[in-house]
């Protein structure tokens, strides 16, 4: 029997909101640093309407660029190794306390690992886990799983980058504002991962119109020990123990 087994109702709740307010003290935004042109793996423009699909190898980072600041992009993630695993934006959200998902936060995967880090996000860059993405949307990533050999029932709910989702006064999910344009996002890749991108405006945009957005992958510096990812809390640091656990099985089976 486990020490949570024993603890009283009121210890549990108390438990409960000691990891809410953790997680709400380390909100916030942190301005992602431009990688140097010499260390770019790969530059591609997503035009507006399209879709691009991509392996992103453990240790690379991903940043997705809005150049006119529009309305919404929506990524998937894949363990590229065993697409049954695949992101989970319901526990995303319930792991860290907050639907706000930005930088210092992850992405966690369906069996309690972490896909990937958000490293850096302009001010403004909101993420939406709760709406997903729109009819188009859908169809771009039933085409991706296809490709890879998956079929609709692997299509699981994604998140919209640049989506700026909130309730209002009567519980609503309501469009807040567009990004600026320019504004960035970094995703660091925790294990190989199969990325899908859709360039299709977000359900509750205001408009349908959809400008190009750039996706550059480049070698992201090794995480330090204190990086804010890694210790973000303590649903964290077990989603990192279970992905490292993980990666030390498969290094034994190759």
């Amino acid at each position: 029997m486990s020490d949570l087994d024993q603890q009283t109702p009121a210890q549990h709740r108390a438990r409960y909101f000691e990891l809410m307010g953790n997680a709400k003290a380390r909100a916030g935004h942190v301005p992602p640093p431009p990688p140097a042109l010499d260390v770019v793996t790969s530059r591609e423009i997503v035009p507006g309407g399209w879709y691009t699909s991509m392996i992103l190898a453990r240790g690379q980072a991903l940043r997705l660029i809005d150049p006119a600041g529009g309305n919404g992009v929506s990524m998937l993630l894949w363990n590229a190794h065993d697409t049954s695993e695949r992101l989970n934006v319901g526990d995303t959200v319930k792991l860290q306390w907050t639907a706000a998902i930005g930088a210092g936060h992850v992405l966690f995967s369906d069996m309690g690992r972490v896909l990937a880090s958000i490293t850096a996000a302009d001010a403004g860059v909101r993420c939406d886990l709760i709406a997903g993405g729109g009819r188009d949307t859908a169809d771009k990533f039933r085409l991706v799983a296809g490709k890879h050999g998956m079929s609709v029932r692997d299509v699981p709910p994604c998140i919209g980058v640049f989506a700026d989702v909130r309730t209002d006064g009567d519980g609503r999910l309501v469009w807040g504002e567009a990004a600026p344009p320019g504004s960035a996002i970094d995703f660091r890749a925790e294990m190989n991962l199969l990325v899908a991108i859709s360039n299709c405006p977000h359900p509750l945009a205001p408009d349908t119109a959809t400008g190009p957005i750039e996706a550059v992958v480049w070698p992201a510096p090794s995480p330090a020990a204190d990086d804010s990812c890694r210790t973000a809390g303590e649903e964290a640091v077990r989603g990192f123990e279970n992905t490292a656990v993980y990666l030390a099985q498969r290094e034994a089976l190759r």
